[in-house]
């Protein structure tokens, strides 16, 4: 099942993009059920990245009051504004990474997988209410993981300083065309900050990065291999694992390193 997305690829002279990860959605039912988990309304200006041939955002249309969609593909930006023309529907032509954004509300969208990262943190930098997002399973699986958990990593910590988040629902890659290597799972954010507050936001990212590259040590170890330092006996935390400790935990090391002279703001 392709859903029609090879006739209308070969009408626009086009063919998926290994460099830019193309992989079209061609389960309309999978799409129905992402703007379902994003409860939009009429009262919401809706984004979508990457919209593609526009399973997704047939969807968001019916239901926004207004939908924006970023596409890199020069070729779609005609083919989206030619089918969703009686809506109040607007296309950005470029890279996601580099436009300015409009104002929104809500966020849907199968992002394409080699940009998970960066889209992620540009879109947290936003102010708007909720979204859903569609990711490699193994990325998502990172982005909720608990402390401890196998897959708890320096992005489990960081998303957690600026979102909430949590995994609705998984994708079989045989719901996409052509079949990516892996499966995918669709994700609910909502932004916000942390209940804690990060006193030295700058050192807090750095900390948590060089940690993470010694997650399976412990933190007087850690600090060693990634920065240099020797910490006091009485340091907190000291003997404890990287991956056992939460980002409040994490954010009153920072502190202590910035406080006891250790790391300089």
């Amino acid at each position: 099942m392709t859903n029609g997305v090879k006739e209308r690829l070969k009408e626009l002279g086009l063919k998926p993009s290994k460099r830019l990860g193309q992989h079209f959605l061609v389960n309309s039912s999978i799409a129905a059920r992402q703007v379902d988990e994003a409860s939009i309304t009429s009262d919401d200006v809706v984004l979508e990245i990457g919209p593609g041939l526009g399973i997704l955002t047939e969807e968001i249309v019916q239901r926004a009051k207004k939908t924006i969609v970023v596409e890199k593909e020069r070729a779609f930006k005609g083919y989206l504004e030619g089918r969703f023309k009686e809506f109040d529907f607007r296309v950005i032509q470029g890279d996601f990474l580099e436009v300015d954004v409009p104002k929104f509300d809500k966020v849907v969208s199968n992002i394409p997988f080699n940009i998970s990262s960066p889209l992620t943190f540009k879109l947290l930098d936003q102010n708007f209410k909720t979204g859903v997002l569609m990711y490699q399973k193994e990325f998502a699986d990172r982005m909720v993981a608990e402390v401890g958990g196998s897959d708890y990593s320096r992005l489990s910590v960081m998303v957690s300083t600026k979102a909430r988040v949590k995994k609705l629902f998984d994708v079989s890659r045989n719901n996409f065309f052509p079949p990516p290597r892996v499966d995918a799972s669709v994700v609910y954010i909502e932004p916000g900050r942390s209940e804690y507050d990060i006193t030295y936001e700058d050192i807090y990212s750095d900390v948590v990065r060089e940690l993470f590259n010694y997650r399976r040590k412990t933190i007087k170890n850690a600090l060693k291999y990634g920065f240099g330092l020797d910490i006091k006996t009485d340091f907190p935390f000291r003997n404890q694992r990287v991956e056992k400790l939460s980002p409040v935990e994490i954010n009153r090391l920072v502190e202590t390193l910035v406080d006891d002279g250790y790391l300089g703001t």
